[in-house]
């Protein structure tokens, strides 16, 4: 019998399988973020967007999300 090596993405899908079935979802999550290296300066790139705004403006945006949903 003639197996077919498996994609990049099948290994993918059935490595998350793997994980959810031993782990749980909640401990596939964290295992996975365990790989997650992000990058940059978290801090100094929420000054950059965070001191641009003020309640007033977040509210509005909130409001105005609400109102784009409906």
């Amino acid at each position: 019998m003639d197996e077919q090596p498996m994609t990049l993405d099948q290994i993918r899908q059935a490595g998350i399988r793997a994980l959810i079935r031993e782990l749980g979802t909640a401990g596939m999550i964290k295992f996975m973020q365990q790989f997650e290296l992000g990058s940059g300066d978290y801090t100094k790139e929420r000054h950059q967007w965070l001191d641009t705004q003020n309640v007033q403006t977040i509210a509005e945006r909130i409001q105005q999300r609400r109102e784009d949903k409906s």
